[in-house]
């Protein structure tokens, strides 16, 4: 079999390795991306270990995606999940008239190209933030192993509702709360987030740009840009570019007000 390639931004291409690679130990996926959605199948729902070994052949493991390539594009035809393995990435739709909204910025475990079910063709862009590295999970030879181990086919709905609640409660905090309050959220979330990955939730390397965080929160640059600066000089933060220090949790929770994560 010959390896798959991906078009990136600069006509390169990004290589999947072929099925002639060793295959992947789903244990060791789970040591690098630390909590995984989707690569935790066996913890919730037990499968046996004739059902991982199913499950890994389903697996590839592609080679980096440098800062600013792209690992599929809104319109192609869809073909496999991805799961993040180290690194970040950002997703993105783009309007007639070139305009573009960031749906969503992915650490190491999160899935992606979960929209593509709908249609058999991705809704959506994603763009490495950083050099990254991806597992492709192949959603043909997925369904097959889905269809034979129900405990699989179990995760697979669940992940999947996991992603469309994120969405919404994303949509409610769009349409409801001021502009400090969901910059508040986003930079909880975020340290939530590192929490999973065991990182340190209080210090924040965010490796998305001050305008991506601007365009996911529908707010303008010059507002967030204030917005870091205050909360700085309310004592909540220490900013330093992309380092994000958190200084009093307690104060950031209270701004967002209890009310859900984004």
């Amino acid at each position: 079999m010959h390896p798959r390639e991906f078009p990136s931004d600069h006509g390169e291409a990004i290589r999947v390795l072929s099925s002639t690679t060793s295959t992947v130990d789903l244990e060791e996926i789970r040591r690098d991306c630390g909590y995984s959605a989707i690569l935790d199948f066996h913890l919730p729902v037990g499968l046996s270990v004739e059902d991982l070994q199913t499950l890994n052949s389903t697996v590839r493991d592609m080679l980096p995606l440098d800062r600013g390539h792209t690992l599929f594009r809104q319109g192609e035809s869809f073909g496999a999940l991805y799961v993040v393995r180290a690194g970040s990435l950002k997703t993105f739709v783009e309007g007639s008239e070139g305009d573009l909204q960031i749906l969503g910025f992915h650490l190491p475990g999160d899935i992606m190209g979960i929209g593509g079910l709908t249609n058999e063709h991705y809704p959506c862009s994603a763009q490495a933030l950083e050099r990254s590295s991806i597992f492709e999970l192949r959603y043909n030879q997925l369904q097959e192993v889905s269809a034979s181990v129900p405990a699989l086919h179990h995760q697979l709905l669940r992940v999947i509702s996991g992603a469309l609640v994120t969405e919404q409660r994303h949509s409610v905090m769009m349409g409801k709360q001021q502009a400090q309050r969901r910059l508040a959220f986003f930079i909880r979330r975020m340290a939530d987030r590192y929490a999973r990955l065991s990182r340190d939730p209080q210090v924040l390397a965010l490796p998305m740009s001050r305008g991506d965080i601007a365009n996911y929160l529908g707010l303008a640059l010059e507002t967030v840009s204030r917005l870091f600066t205050k909360m700085e000089s309310d004592g909540l933060l220490a900013v330093n570019r992309k380092s994000v220090d958190i200084l009093r949790r307690d104060l950031l929770d209270e701004m967002c007000g209890g009310e859900i994560d984004i």
